[in-house]
């Protein structure tokens, strides 16, 4: 038995092409339950790649002691955003050979025949147009001897229908086959691809909201349907917004997820967050969702146990950070919005500080200057580890930035919230000076 190994990652990706030239790439053996005699039979899994579509996952399963088996295959990808179809027209025998990705979600149609098999009635499979027939005759006549005893008739159209379907693989005329997911992650094979399919029209289209429940995209009960008009504020609030945006690291399309979040005692902010496929980069940022507080905010808290690290905490990107026993400020924006805990954003201060930065790495870096910055870091270490007591201090201009009260709604006598009015040179900053809001109208004479 064996699991995925090693020797099967090969240039950092476990799926490789389909081939039948390389005799190295096994699959994966996988002892597992026999669902028909309940004694163990082995699973054997391959994780591949489909030429010009994308990687799956084929599972076979074989029982040596009652002889049953089955096979099935997954879409290793996520459901795309818009479904798809294929329309093939079938003319000659050699298009019996396409290879053919069916999803489970897929529905499957020969409008000829006005035959049609339904989503979620067949587990997904890889096999070719022929292998789609086969299949779908074997379905029919799996419980004819039970129709013949119990409704002759019945039967007897049955049979007449599976020699028709039959017939099509002499492809005596020709017919059209649909394939249509609204996953998106069915395929049919273009034989000549990269090149244009005249026989293949592939078109792709916006999922309904049916389709999005079947998909398990959205709650059985639409909350849009019984919100009332004018309600998008609600509706944010219910979800999680996905919208296109490019990874800042390789700059490859990348999806961000935005929601908006009520944090408890305090007020609603907004959580983005981006993961790029292509790299691996991951980012996540937080926006206040309010207007900007008449009057900031002062944070102090007294560290006193290592519980502490595990306050809920928000920076937004306003807010300075300093902690008076390490002589330490971080000015705002330095490490943007954060809704993480006390002990994340140590962390991250100490990656920013510390470990990554570039003038501690090679000739940059003088002995003096690494050393320093070498006790910093190792003061951070003590405090995440509850050896070191501190104040910590959040001091946000805007009134946006928050930290746990773990004893809210009573006060928390290791913390101190003080509100103060903001200086010129502050609002200058923050842009407010020359932001005006009230009596513009009037003053431009457009009353």
């Amino acid at each position: 038995m064996s699991v995925i190994s090693e020797e099967n990652v090969r240039g950092g990706s476990v799926f490789k092409d389909i081939s039948a030239d390389d005799d190295d790439w096994q699959p994966s053996e996988i002892e597992s339950l026999c669902m028909n005699c309940y004694k163990n039979g082995m699973t054997r899994m391959l994780l591949t790649k489909i030429p010009f579509f994308k990687e799956i996952i084929v599972s076979s399963f074989s029982c040596a002691n009652c002889g049953w088996s089955n096979t099935e295959i997954q879409s290793a990808g996520r459901i795309q955003e818009q479904g798809i179809c294929y329309t093939l027209k079938v003319k000659a025998k050699l298009d019996l050979n396409r290879e053919v990705v069916k999803a489970d979600s897929a529905t499957t149609r020969i409008p000829e025949l006005d035959f049609e098999i339904p989503p979620f009635t067949q587990k997904g499979s890889l096999s070719t147009i022929e292998g789609l027939l086969d299949r779908a005759v074997a379905g029919l006549e799996q419980d004819q001897s039970v129709r013949r005893a119990a409704d002759p008739d019945v039967a007897e159209k049955i049979d007449e229908f599976i020699q028709k379907l039959k017939k099509l693989k002499d492809v005596e005329e020709e017919f059209t086959l649909v394939i249509e997911d609204p996953s998106g992650n069915s395929f049919v094979e273009n034989p000549v691809a990269p090149q244009k399919d005249e026989a293949l029209t592939v078109s792709r289209f916006k999922r309904t909201v049916e389709q999005d429940k079947q998909l398990g995209l959205r709650p059985d009960e639409d909350l849009e349907e019984e919100e009332p008009a004018g309600s998008d504020l609600d509706t944010m609030r219910n979800e999680v917004l996905v919208f296109n945006t490019n990874c800042p690291e390789c700059n490859a399309p990348a999806s961000t997820n935005m929601k908006l979040v009520q944090i408890p005692h305090f007020k609603e902010v907004i959580i983005m967050a981006t993961n790029c496929d292509s790299c691996g980069h991951r980012t996540n940022e937080v926006k206040s969702g309010g207007a900007t507080e008449e009057l900031g905010t002062k944070i102090t808290l007294r560290v006193t146990d290592h519980s502490d690290m595990n306050r809920d905490l928000l920076k937004s990107e306003t807010c300075s950070v300093a902690i008076p026993e390490l002589e330490f400020e971080l000015g705002m924006a330095a490490l943007g919005g954060k809704f993480t805990t006390l002990e994340g954003l140590l962390k991250d201060i100490k990656d920013l500080i510390v470990s990554k930065n570039p003038f501690i790495c090679g000739d940059s870096g003088s002995t003096d200057r690494v050393q320093k910055l070498s006790e910093f870091g190792d003061k951070i270490d003590k405090i995440l580890a509850g050896e070191m007591k501190i104040h910590f201090i959040l001091d946000d201009p805007t009134g946006n930035s928050y930290l746990q009260n773990v004893y809210a709604p009573d006060p928390d006598p290791e913390m101190t919230v003080e509100k103060y009015t903001r200086t010129f040179e502050q609002n200058e900053d923050l842009g407010l000076n020359d932001m005006k809001t009230e009596g513009y109208q009037e003053e431009n004479g457009t009353g």
